[in-house]
């Protein structure tokens, strides 16, 4: 079980995780000084969880320093660092990821994201395509892989291109990579190079086929693959409690920041975040309970935040058997979050994490 880091900001309200084209100003009530993510940090630690993802994007703090800065103020909690291999060189991250491992004590895993916006990755200066971008995406991970096993190698891909490269020192402990994306160059990728092939919070019969496919995809390369899936949390006594609160956060959205947002994803290239538009619609409907695509699983987060956007919504012991039902589907890891996070990861801690062991 793992929770995120609000690298943005944070709020009681709904707003964009990673992109600075467009917000909601009130769901950056609290900025992500140094501070409040070392107290975010510290909760998810103290109250159960593994590791925290730390999201990559325009409007994020960046997520190796901050993580890097992390270290001294959490002894245990593994940090989830994601970052695009089309902004990195494949060496250079392999020996970023090595340093950190030593320094951390082994407490790194490392989120590679292929792309999302292309307005946002043009920004950066990567001009690739969909299929290009998962293309660079396996011949970095060819190249990292190699790294971490002390290879001293040359490379000649359509991507990447490197002569007698390797590491010094390699890390004694190899970081375990996790990938995401629903299309098929995106599964093809994680079959052959990762450890845990993330996906968003689509309900169990929409998300299951494609688990079927990643494992075969797996097998045929002599491989099996964990499975992890990103929710968010709205966990209460009761369900009308739980309900009222996802109500609430509805209500603070305002019009403008909703259309803006669906107007942004429909310009995207990315299959995962079309299948997460489609839950919703692009429409609040009528009252959070209009937009329950599953039962307790809520896509309202979605009409203004990018990539996870859905929520399980309902009483602790809903939640919990909503959790198990996915677990049952065969996925290992959880990454889970809550508005504010900080409040939301000693909530989940204590009420929802003890249900489940």
């Amino acid at each position: 079980m793992h929770w995120f880091l609000p690298t943005r900001g944070d709020s009681r309200d709904v707003g964009p995780a990673t992109t600075d084209r467009g917000h909601n100003a009130a769901a950056l009530r609290r900025r992500p000084t140094l501070d409040y993510l070392g107290a975010v940090a510290q909760a998810a630690e103290q109250a159960g969880f593994a590791a925290v993802l730390t999201p990559t994007g325009s409007g994020c703090e960046d997520a190796w320093v901050t993580c890097a800065a992390l270290l001294d103020r959490t002894r245990r909690l593994h940090f989830l660092v994601a970052f695009r291999p089309g902004f990195i060189a494949p060496v250079l991250a392999a020996q970023q990821a090595a340093s950190f491992q030593r320094l951390s004590g082994g407490r790194l895993r490392l989120n590679v994201v292929a792309g999302g916006d292309p307005v946002e990755q043009r920004a950066y200066g990567d001009f690739a395509d969909h299929d290009a971008r998962y293309a660079r995406t396996a011949e970095f991970l060819e190249v990292v892989r190699r790294c971490f096993a002390g290879e001293r190698f040359d490379l000649a891909g359509e991507h990447v291109r490197v002569e007698g490269a390797g590491l010094t020192n390699p890390p004694d402990v190899v970081p375990p990579v996790y990938l995401g994306g629903a299309s098929g160059p995106a599964e093809d990728v994680a079959a052959k190079y990762v450890d845990t092939y993330l996906t968003w919070g689509e309900p169990p019969t929409m998300v299951a086929e494609r688990l079927d496919r990643v494992r075969e995809k797996a097998a045929a390369q002599g491989r099996t693959v964990r499975f992890g899936i990103r929710l968010h949390v709205v966990s209460r006594d009761t369900p009308e409690q739980a309900w009222a609160e996802a109500d609430r956060m509805l209500a603070g959205m305002p019009a403008h920041a909703v259309a803006a947002t669906q107007e942004r994803f429909a310009r995207m290239d990315s299959v995962g975040q079309a299948r997460m538009a489609s839950l919703h619609g692009g429409s609040a409907g009528d009252g959070a309970r209009s937009l329950e695509v599953a039962p307790n699983l809520w896509a309202g987060i979605g009409l203004v935040r990018e990539g996870a956007a859905t929520a399980l919504v309902g009483s602790h012991e809903q939640v919990a058997a909503r959790i198990t039902e996915y677990a049952d589907l065969g996925f290992d890891e959880f990454v889970l979050s809550g508005y504010p996070h900080l409040e939301e990861a000693w909530r989940v801690g204590e009420e929802v994490l003890p249900l489940l062991r």
